[in-house]
């Protein structure tokens, strides 16, 4: 069976990064052990670089070993330009990017999912491939 290949959120990320054990977590530790592989955009990127310092008190990481961890990221991961393509449905202009890493990972890089918690974009699962972590799971946990 070929490796699942997933576009993860930031807010997949940071969960998977402040809780281990959690759902999200477990996606990472999967994509660690090259279970999945993980398509990312310089905009995930650069957002959970943005976000990271405010959740030190569950990570403890200081500001070099977060620029350290995105970089490690930004390399084990493939690091796709999202398309643009405005979705009118959504609510959060900040959301377009994300879907929009998925939208050109699908054609290109044949992405499964986009994983998220995001409630707007979950409200798009009926025309896009888009799942919460523990939809993800519950199909795919035993990778």
């Amino acid at each position: 069976m070929a490796t699942l290949r997933v576009v993860l959120d930031t807010n997949v990320l940071l969960s998977g990064l402040a809780y281990p054990a959690s759902t999200p977590g477990k996606i990472l530790n999967a994509w660690r052990h090259g279970s999945v592989e993980v398509l990312l955009s310089q905009y995930i990127l650069d957002e959970l670089r943005r976000v990271l310092p405010r959740l030190t008190h569950r990570h403890g990481l200081d500001s070099s070993e977060i620029e350290d961890l995105v970089d490690i990221l930004s390399i084990q991961a493939e690091v796709i330009e999202p398309a643009d393509s405005p979705e009118s449905a959504l609510r959060d202009t900040n959301d377009q990017p994300i879907l929009g890493t998925l939208l050109a990972a699908l054609p290109d890089s044949k992405a499964d999912y986009l994983i998220t918690g995001d409630k707007d974009l979950l409200q798009l699962a009926d025309r896009y491939p888009i799942v919460t972590p523990a939809q993800f799971w519950a199909a795919h946990g035993g990778l």
